[in-house]
């Protein structure tokens, strides 16, 4: 459903310490995700999940993920509203993303569930 919540992310410096207190706070469980940076994630609903993560400095605070039906579309709402977003990624075999910034400054990202989402190139 777009402008459904659906992923978060809580950077961490120390991600072993990150994954502990939230892990114990909910009883979330997480795993590894593979990639260049530590990504660990845990599945709080069926239709929502959340990651520790040291991929940005964790004075950025909580990046929340919002569904759209189309990443490409969402991204270009995002600017055409005067906010900034990114060109969109995969994530592959889930989806596609874009981390963007409302007219205020504030993170979020768009998400668009897509099963067929290739490697990324290059």
């Amino acid at each position: 459903m777009p402008g459904q919540p659906v992923h978060f992310e809580i950077p961490a410096d120390d991600t072993a310490k990150g994954r502990a207190f939230w892990g114990e706070l909910f009883g979330w469980q997480f795993e590894a995700s593979p990639g260049p940076f530590e990504y660990h994630m845990a599945r709080i609903s069926d239709q929502a999940g959340a990651a520790i993560t040291n991929m940005e400095p964790s004075k950025q605070g909580i990046r929340p993920y919002f569904d759209v039906d189309d990443i490409n579309a969402g991204a270009a709402r995002v600017t055409e509203l005067g906010g900034e977003a990114n060109e969109p990624g995969p994530v592959p075999g889930m989806g596609w993303f874009a981390t963007c910034r409302d007219p205020q400054g504030n993170e979020f990202g768009l998400w668009q569930t897509d099963p067929s989402a290739p490697a990324p190139t290059g």
